[in-house]
């Protein structure tokens, strides 16, 4: 089986404040730099406890995208490292290969959500974002990318509020919860538990792949409102956009890469 990862850093196992997910701030950050690393390693070797032979990519997807040591995974992985530029973002190389499941580390709540101190959708320039009603995470969005092409989600590890939802949105999904907010704080389990934890866990997730296969509706409809209506003004410009209360800019389509070609351009850095 070939298996893809996205792996981020909110939703690693202690983290905490901004500094910790930052290259400029190294000293905080490296520590978290390393338990992200591991969490992937983990990840990895449950996959390949389940199907020894698998073919794994993995996509560096906080950031820079240059925070996992290549060095510290399994030699059949393949690493994508940095930005290409394409609308599938933390998904990039899923179109590329024939891949049988999908696994998440270091997820966390969405923008608006008291579950996670760092708690975003894909920058902190929008309050929130909506798709079809329900407050959207870079999982949900991620998630369904997926489903776009076909590949069941199996695994998401990261903050309570954010597994909460997943087994709610994908009932067969396996989940590891290594992080619990409360307001500026958060609660974890040991990083060395972390790492057992999600090594099992993706190894029950690999066995699971035919009960996860994400649920895809057939229209889409988002809004992303900004903190700043200067911003939403300049972002409504993306053909098909439509401004909306000053902040809100909405867009709608049945077909998901048009979704994603809206989010590259009005959610992206």
């Amino acid at each position: 089986m070939n298996v893809f990862i996205s792996a981020d850093i909110e939703g690693t196992c202690g983290i905490t404040n901004w500094a910790e997910t930052e290259r400029s701030t190294p000293r905080d950050y490296v520590p978290f730099q390393k338990q992200m690393t591991r969490e992937v390693r983990a990840a990895c070797d449950g996959v390949l406890s389940a199907e020894k032979d698998s073919k794994i990519f993995v996509k560096d997807a906080h950031d820079s995208a240059r925070n996992l040591d290549p060095a510290a995974l399994p030699e059949c992985v393949h690493i994508m490292r940095g930005w290409s530029g394409d609308p599938l973002s933390m998904m990039s190389g899923l179109d590329a290969g024939d891949f049988g499941a999908v696994l998440f580390t270091g997820y966390h709540a969405w923008a608006a959500c008291g579950g996670n101190p760092l708690s975003h959708t894909m920058n902190l320039r929008n309050e929130y974002v909506t798709l079809n009603g329900v407050r959207m995470s870079e999982f949900m969005m991620n998630a369904y990318t997926a489903g776009y092409y076909g590949v069941p989600v199996v695994f998401l590890s990261g903050d309570k509020s954010l597994c909460d939802f997943a087994q709610e949105f994908i009932p067969g999904i396996t989940t590891v919860a290594v992080n619990e907010g409360r307001g500026g704080a958060t609660v974890s389990m040991h990083p060395d538990v972390a790492v057992k934890e999600i090594k099992e866990g993706a190894k029950r997730a690999i066995k699971n792949a035919k009960h996860c296969l994400v649920p895809m509706p057939d229209f889409f409809e988002m809004t992303v409102r900004f903190r700043e209506h200067p911003t939403a003004y300049s972002k409504s410009f993306y053909p098909g956009a439509v401004l909306e209360d000053e902040k809100n800019v909405c867009f709608s389509s049945d077909d998901w890469f048009e979704m994603l070609r809206f989010c590259h351009f009005v959610l992206s850095d």
